[in-house]
């Protein structure tokens, strides 16, 4: 009697923090699935890397690394493959894992990023490529494209000498995983990191066909966000290591010259984050929004946390907690519904964790979606 009353004990303590975790990740979400873990395929190492879009047909897609050998970054990785999973009905069920990019083992693909042209309809995803046989340390950027929401996928085009310069052939340089984005005027925007010569934009402003660099450094910056601002700025928010807190910079030339601030209301371990626009009144809505999302802490991967911004940019809420334990980079969507979605790294690599939440949770019931139609105005142009 007395060992099982010990048992007991023992195990309730154990899980206390674990129930804990769960029940702040359960909590009025829509949603809440593991879209990518290693028991889904034998001898993977482990999925990172998300990112997540919406389709113009509304179709949520999501892409990772799969590591086989090893958890290691591209640089010390011979077989990453990036694979996919897609849903037709707002993250509700999702398909089986797909390979979209799979280089024979030598080659990675690694750092997923995705672009919807929402005027042609094709998707973009671009990926970090290194052929680790033959030239080791050597970076190139790769394109592919669908024109069918996700479904298939163009072979891969190297546009590494587009939108970097010769000089840069042996520089530590990569796309920045997640996502970019489309301006209202249609030009395709991303950023490109150069660890010795600073953050780059890079864009297209012939939907994909051709891509060009912006040749001015953006410091200081690592793995960054773009976002258009309602006065058709461009705002950069960049991870910066050891600052313990985002940057963010403000173009209002288009990329030819950038004002640097640090924001100290956005703490930050140095990871990979996640920011884009929610709602504009030039689309017809109630009002303008931006979301982030972000391990909330100074110095620990943990605490996914997904805040609103209603002045574009200049002040944050607190936010709400997604997961309070391990979480790291994370990709947000907006679903066709104004639902939100959210694709992160949870508990060290172990999950990849989709939620589908509505903003009225988000804001503990304090602001609510509405239709450009419900708000008495005509959408000029849906994001």
């Amino acid at each position: 009697m007395f060992k099982l009353i010990y048992i007991c004990i023992c195990v309730s303590a154990v899980n206390a923090s674990a129930l804990e975790e769960a029940s702040v990740l359960a909590s009025g979400l829509v949603t809440s699935q593991d879209l990518f873990n290693t028991s889904m395929r034998d001898g993977v190492a482990c999925y990172r890397i998300p990112a997540l879009v919406t389709a113009v047909n509304g179709d949520l897609v999501a892409v990772m690394d799969e590591r086989v050998t090893s958890c290691a970054d591209l640089g010390g990785n011979k077989d990453i493959n990036i694979v996919g999973r897609r849903s037709g009905d707002g993250g509700m069920t999702w398909s089986d894992l797909e390979t979209i990019v799979d280089h024979e083992f030598g080659k990675s693909a690694s750092d997923p990023s995705l672009i919807v042209d929402r005027e042609t309809g094709e998707l973009f995803l671009f990926y970090n490529f290194m052929d680790l046989e033959n030239e080791a340390d050597i970076y190139s950027l790769h394109v592919i494209k669908s024109r069918d929401h996700g479904k298939t996928w163009s072979e891969p085009e190297d546009i590494t000498a587009q939108i970097t310069r010769p000089e840069w052939r042996t520089d530590f340089k990569f796309i920045t995983s997640g996502r970019g984005i489309q301006t209202r005027s249609g030009v395709l925007l991303h950023t490109l990191v150069n660890l010795q010569r600073g953050l780059h934009i890079f864009s297209s402003r012939d939907h994909g066909k051709t891509w060009d660099c912006i040749d001015t450094p953006i410091r200081p910056g690592d793995e960054s966000k773009l976002v258009e601002l309602a006065d058709g700025r461009w705002m950069i928010n960049s991870r910066v290591k050891g600052a313990g807190m985002r940057y963010v910079h403000i173009s209002a030339d288009m990329g030819k010259s950038w004002q640097t601030a640090p924001e100290p209301a956005l703490i930050d371990p140095a990871c990979n984050a996640s920011i884009l626009r929610y709602t504009s009144t030039a689309d017809g809505h109630d009002k303008n929004r931006l979301l982030f999302s972000n391990a909330k802490s100074k110095n620990k991967r943990k605490n996914m946390t997904v805040r609103i911004s209603y002045d574009e940019g200049k002040t944050w809420t607190e936010g709400k907690t997604i997961y309070i334990g391990d979480a790291a980079y994370s990709s947000l969507t907006v679903l066709q519904n104004g639902d939100i979605g959210l694709l992160f790294e949870k508990d060290n690599h172990k999950e990849n964790r989709f939620v589908r939440f509505t903003l009225e949770w988000l804001t503990d019931g304090k602001d609510r979606y509405k239709t450009p139609e419900a708000v008495g105005n005509s959408p000029l142009q849906q994001r």
